[in-house]
């Protein structure tokens, strides 16, 4: 009878506590569970419908490659709006979200990642990653889109671009073949572009076999980077090569726009 007691006392707490317990669990399975990554969408903001589907930045450190992708929206009857840096640093990240796809041409990334704040940088990568915008980044763009110390976006999870190997031979424009999987080679214009080793999958290769052109998911959106300028008008050539080819790579141009608009990948390696 010594143990009858203190055994009988600790067999009801025993029973209590496992009546906490299994309550405890049925109370969490009817909701009270957070997963943190369903929290955080939650708590997004409604993307503000934009009044056409392309941002396109043309601010400080762009190029006259902002022509050239103009022009190749409008052959393609694709709608867009421009944004210089003072506009993009103004719009939040719900206004960003509205877009179906932004696009940074080519030109200089340091500029352009100095003339952008901070925050303008994460809203552009919220837009992109949670709203599931696009996102279609053409040499300097690229450098831009992925991790750099000048206020990249870092779309590609802490990968960052160098150049295409030719830059270190002391050259900084030329006419080069890039490989496809699915068609003949194109002669496309580089200048001081990158190679995209180590991100996404490889849609384009240099001579070299290092990547030209990828193309990969960054959390809800899709996003191409491109080291060479396929939409480059015929004056960027001079005689370099015939207004055909150029009519060409003009028209793989519109594939690359309109891939990255849709959503949808293109063939790759």
């Amino acid at each position: 009878m010594y143990f009858c007691i203190p055994l009988i006392a600790l067999a009801a707490r025993f029973s209590a506590m496992a009546a906490f317990l299994i309550a405890a669990s049925i109370f969490s399975g009817c909701g009270s569970h957070s997963d943190p990554a369903s929290a955080a969408t939650a708590a997004l903001p409604p993307a503000i419908p934009a009044s056409e589907p392309v941002l396109l930045f043309n601010g400080t450190g762009t190029s006259a490659d902002v022509s050239a992708v103009e022009a190749v929206l409008s052959s393609e009857g694709i709608g867009y709006r421009t944004a210089d840096s003072d506009q993009l640093n103004a719009m939040t990240k719900a206004e960003l979200g509205g877009y179906k796809l932004i696009v940074v041409p080519g030109g200089n990334s340091i500029e352009i990642g100095q003339s952008l704040n901070g925050s303008t940088a994460a809203n552009l990568r919220g837009a992109v990653q949670q709203y599931g915008v696009h996102y279609l980044g053409l040499c300097a763009g690229a450098f831009f889109g992925a991790h750099s110390s000048y206020n990249g976006v870092d779309l590609t999870g802490g990968v960052s671009f160098d150049f295409y190997a030719d830059e270190f031979k002391g050259i900084h424009q030329e006419v080069i073949e890039i490989s496809l999987p699915d068609r003949v080679p194109l002669n496309i214009y580089w200048e001081d572009g990158p190679q995209l080793s180590g991100w996404g999958e490889v849609v384009g290769k240099f001579p070299d076999g290092t990547p030209a052109i990828v193309q990969g998911r960054s959390g809800k959106g899709f996003v191409i980077f491109t080291g060479v300028h396929p939409e480059a008008p015929a004056n960027w050539f001079g005689p370099m090569m015939l207004q055909a080819s150029v009519n060409v790579d003009q028209a793989y141009a519109g594939t690359l726009i309109k891939a990255a608009l849709t959503g949808v990948p293109l063939p790759h390696f």
